[in-house]
């Protein structure tokens, strides 16, 4: 009995002090499940939160410079036509870039908002250089209000009358040109227009542009004055919709359908453009301004500088010397005389001169390589192939496409490529490929007169071929040194004497002299 006492007073001690123990561990317990689940709950919180952060953080997008093709590696900004906030659309310009060839589209590679503008106009970027950055979203706002802006210059046309004042913008002038020079301002404010007239003339370097009111109506703003330049899009005057002096238009393109072409040919004669002026072309003064001796200064445009710079970079690196010969062309121009309508009525293209230059100077270039190689750092590199840099004539100048694989040409060939390519010229159309390379260029000056000279390489080729005018003249000829009338032409080879010695330029000439004067040489091979 006192032994089951004693163990029901141990247990009774045992449970009391597990109660005791429990009690006091209990407010420290709750505290922690507590703090484990505040610590989980604000871990997930902040989780949550970078979420949401990660989430809203906005995709940035960059433009950046293109490739502007072979040898092209850095240009000029021309001008930036969006500013931060501006919305773009997918494949809108956004810049515009300045080589000494043609000028460069930058294009949006998707929609969105500009966020930041890293170029400004006059910067000099390379290509892969970043010119803008912007935030990728919906986009194209301006697009849309242009877009709605015609749709209700349209409308308003149809009408007659009514609407919202209509911007005549500088229409699209075709491939590689993106401005011009403002020729002519035909109309004036107040003044009625009716639907599709000429209301000013754009000069670029290649064509003259007509720009025409999108609506008939009444000028209410002009703003763009004679010799301002212009960029495409950009707004030259503004137009209230409302009825126009239509009949007397269709009344007057009826009856003399070639008065708007020989007036868009003569304005810009009297008053050339003032982005590119040529001391050749000047204006000429009337008696009392040259009386005044007064001068006249216009800004350099971008592209002229540019070559200005090439062409002084050309002479300060190039060891340049100059060898001449003349070519009597009397075999030739016997062969053209002979053969140029059959030439035609096959292959659909004139025979000329430059076709047997071309292949003479591809032979002459097979024969010499140092000729058709550059100089690349402490590095020759001969090329394999002959690609023929080919002055073309267009409206307002000299362009120079390439002739790719001359080696492999014929007369036909040389001939109709470069017709096409004096098309394209002529429209406009010649696009930055279709310039860039050549290892060779012939340049011909005779087109103008020039009876000798010397040409300056074009860089990074090592010479070019000057031809020059057709003149008859005395000369020696036969075992009987008789003295006879022959055509002669002089020739003159620039090259670069740190690559080509004076032996190889020699020859390469005379290769040439030789293949001109005897074309049959060029269909033997020898």
């Amino acid at each position: 009995m006192r032994s089951t006492l004693r163990l029901l007073s141990l247990l009774f001690v045992r449970a009391q002090t597990r109660r005791a123990v429990t009690d006091f561990l209990q407010p420290w317990t709750k505290n922690h499940h507590l703090d484990a689940s505040s610590s989980s709950l604000s871990t997930q919180t902040r989780l949550k939160s970078s979420k949401s952060s990660s989430s809203s953080a906005v995709e940035e997008s960059t433009v950046v410079v293109p490739s502007m093709g072979d040898s092209i590696t850095e240009g000029t900004i021309s001008s930036v036509l969006k500013s931060v906030g501006d919305d773009v659309a997918t494949d809108e310009v956004v810049a515009q870039i300045e080589t000494d060839k043609v000028t460069i589209d930058v294009r949006a590679p998707t929609s969105g908002s500009v966020t930041r503008v890293d170029a400004k106009p006059g910067d000099t970027v390379s290509v892969g250089q970043s010119v803008m950055a912007f935030a990728a979203g919906k986009g194209g706002g301006n697009a849309k209000k242009a877009t709605e802006k015609a749709t209700a210059g349209k409308t308003a046309a149809a009408s007659g009358s009514g609407g919202p004042p209509a911007s005549v913008e500088v229409p699209s002038m075709g491939d590689s040109i993106t401005e011009g020079a403002v020729a002519a301002v035909l109309v004036a404010v107040g003044q009625t227009v009716a639907t599709d007239e000429v209301i000013a003339q754009i000069e670029t370097d290649k064509v003259t542009i007509d720009v025409r009111a999108p609506t008939s109506g009444t000028v209410e703003e002009i703003l763009a004055k004679e010799g301002d330049t212009v960029t495409v899009g950009q707004r030259v005057a503004v137009v209230a919709p409302g009825p126009g002096p239509e009949k007397k238009a269709s009344s007057v393109a009826a009856n003399e359908p070639t008065a708007a072409p020989v007036k868009a040919t003569e304005k810009p004669v009297e008053k050339p453009a003032k982005t590119a002026p040529t001391p050749t072309q000047p204006k000429q003064p009337t008696h009392a301004a040259a009386a005044t001796r007064s001068e006249t200064r216009v800004p350099m445009s971008r592209l002229r500088q540019r070559v200005a710079e090439r062409l002084k970079s050309s002479q300060n690196t190039y060891a340049m010397l100059t060898t001449f010969n003349e070519i009597d062309m009397s075999n030739i121009m016997q062969m053209r005389t002979e053969y140029k309508d059959a030439f035609l009525e096959k292959h659909g293209v004139k025979l000329g001169f430059m076709s047997a230059f071309v292949k003479a100077a591809a032979k002459a270039l097979r024969e010499e390589p140092s000729v058709n190689a550059i100089i690349d750092g402490d590095e020759i590199v001969y090329r394999n192939y002959v690609d023929i840099s080919v002055a073309v004539s267009a409206p307002k100048g000299l362009v120079v496409p390439v002739l790719r694989n001359c080696e492999t040409m014929n007369f036909a060939d040389v001939e109709r490529s470069i017709a096409s390519y004096g098309k394209k010229a002529r429209d406009g159309t010649l696009s930055i490929d279709e310039m860039a390379g050549g290892t060779f260029t012939i340049s011909n000056g005779g087109v103008f007169g020039s009876l000798t000279g010397t040409p300056i390489i074009n860089p990074p080729q090592s010479a070019i071929l000057g031809m020059h005018s057709i003149v008859w003249r005395p000369v020696c000829v036969g075992p009987e040194r008789a003295i006879v009338a022959r055509p002669m032409m002089n020739v003159a080879l620039t090259y670069d004497h740190r690559l080509v010695d004076g032996r190889e330029a020699v020859t390469f000439l005379k290769s040439i002299k030789e293949s001109v004067e005897d074309p049959r040489r060029m269909m033997l091979e020898l």
